[in-house]
Parts: C-alpha cells; structure tokens; sequence
C-alpha cells in the first residue's frame, strides 16, 4: 500500500528572475556607474509635469506668459490722454492770463510816460487835452493845471523812474495805477501818483506831483 499524501501545501511564488549568467549583480545601495541613466518609467505610468488642470502663467526666462487685454490698454491710454489735455489746457490759459496783464501793464507805464515827458518839455496843455478824463477837467481847469505844473520848474534834466505799475479789470472797467519819481538836477526829486480807468480807452481820472520835502 503507498504512503497517504500529506496536506495540501501551497505554493511558493517564484523568486525574482536571477540576472543572466555573465553580468555582475550590482551591490545595494551603491551608486550608478558614471553614464548610467535611470530605469524609465513603467508603462501606463506617464511622468507627471504638474498638478492637473494647472498652467504655469510664467513664459521663458520668467517672464510674465500673458500680455495685458488691449481693451486695458486702450483705457489707459484714454485716462492719460485726458489728463494730459486738461494739464494742456490749464498751461495755456496760464500763458494766456499772463500775457493779457503783461500787455496791460505795459500799455499803462507807455501812458503815464508820454504824459510825463509833455509836462516835463512844458507841453501841458497837449497833456491835459488828451490824457485827462472829462471829469477830471470838471475838477481842474486847463489854467490851473498849467500853472501848477510850472511851479515844479522841471526841465531836461529830469529823469523818471517807475515804482510801481498795476493793471486790473473789472465788470469790464480796466484800471491802472502808476507810481515814481521824477529826479532832475540840483537834487530835486518830485513823487509821481496817476491813476487811469476806461472802457476802450484809459483817461487820467487821478494825478498827483509833489515835490519831495
């Protein structure tokens, strides 16, 4: 009679193919030799270059990868041409205001002086008839003036200085004011105050020489 058979055993799975006969094992846990790349990937494993779904917004060197919308350009273009139209405008009305005062300024010192150079020369007459304002000639006859003028005893020698020359206009009133010394020889010095207000033209509304004491 055989022997009964034992238990069933199960069995064993198969070891790791050993490598083929001719090839040393490579030791564990030692380096790679120089040259020696890695095993690749196992099939069905791809490799992975990021998280799903996510895109890197960097380009070369990096730089940003996206430029900005051209609707945002164009906007910011539009707010920059704005400002730049307001400050224009603000810089011309400036030059334009100052030029106006500059032109006024200058047409009142260009009156006070020619009157001034009359009364100087004696022709006090011409500068009461054509300087003077109407109502001033109501306040002082054309003889007063005259005589007035010739107790400063001015001749060529005199020379005058401008002090002060204000132009304005108002409720369509231009107004100037001029003040300065006449200086002539033997140190006499006389102090000069007119005053001009007109419509399309400045007349002499206010006047006043003195000599200084």
């Amino acid at each position: 009679m055989s022997n009964p058979q034992g238990p069933y055993q199960p069995v064993q799975p198969a070891a790791w193919p050993a490598q083929p006969t001719g090839q040393p094992a490579q030791p564990t846990g030692q380096p790679r030799n120089p040259g020696e790349h890695a095993a690749p990937p196992l099939p069905g494993n791809p490799p992975q270059y990021g998280a799903p779904g996510q895109y890197s917004s960097e380009g070369p060197f990096g730089l940003p990868g996206q430029e900005p919308p051209a609707q945002s350009r164009r906007k910011l273009w539009t707010i920059l041409g704005v400002v730049g139209g307001v400050l224009l405008l603000a810089v011309v009305g400036v030059l334009i205001l100052v030029t106006i005062v500059n032109g006024a300024t200058n047409h009142a010192r260009g009156l006070a002086d020619s009157f001034t150079k009359l009364v100087i020369a004696g022709d006090s007459s011409k500068a009461y008839d054509d300087y003077l304002d109407p109502a001033l000639h109501e306040q002082l006859t054309k003889e007063d003036f005259i005589a007035g003028i010739k107790t400063l005893e001015m001749d060529s020698t005199c020379k005058t200085a401008y002090n002060e020359v204000k132009a304005s206009t108002e409720n369509g009133t231009k107004a100037a004011d001029v003040a300065g010394l006449i200086t002539c020889d033997g140190d006499k010095k006389i102090d000069l105050v007119y005053r001009f207000e007109g419509t399309d033209e400045l007349k002499m509304i206010n006047i006043k020489l003195k000599p200084q004491a």
